[in-house]
């Protein structure tokens, strides 16, 4: 039996206040050199329907994330669009 380990991320909200995310994937997008990651909340109970997160993100030499918010219809639909793909191919396994 095997456990597959999630990265996990910090990210802290308008007040400060640090959220801890597990990471669903990311992705690149070679047309505009842009990276982006997708996160649920680690604390969310069972019976709660999973909220996704998406930023576009920047790594620095430190391997630091910067994460920047999502504001173009064509950014939301590119991440809506790998989710919806990588949703499908789970449940075809």
């Amino acid at each position: 039996m095997s456990l597959e380990r999630k990265e996990r991320i910090i990210v802290p909200n308008e007040d400060g206040e640090e959220h801890l995310f597990e990471v669903l994937f990311t992705f690149d997008v070679d047309d505009t050199g842009n990276s982006y990651i997708a996160v649920v909340p680690v604390e969310q109970s069972e019976d709660e329907e999973v909220e996704v997160y998406a930023f576009r993100y920047e790594e620095n030499e430190k391997e630091d994330l910067t994460l920047f918010p999502i504001e173009s219809d064509e950014e939301w639909d590119m991440v809506e669009e790998m989710l919806n793909t990588l949703s499908d191919e789970e449940l075809t396994e």
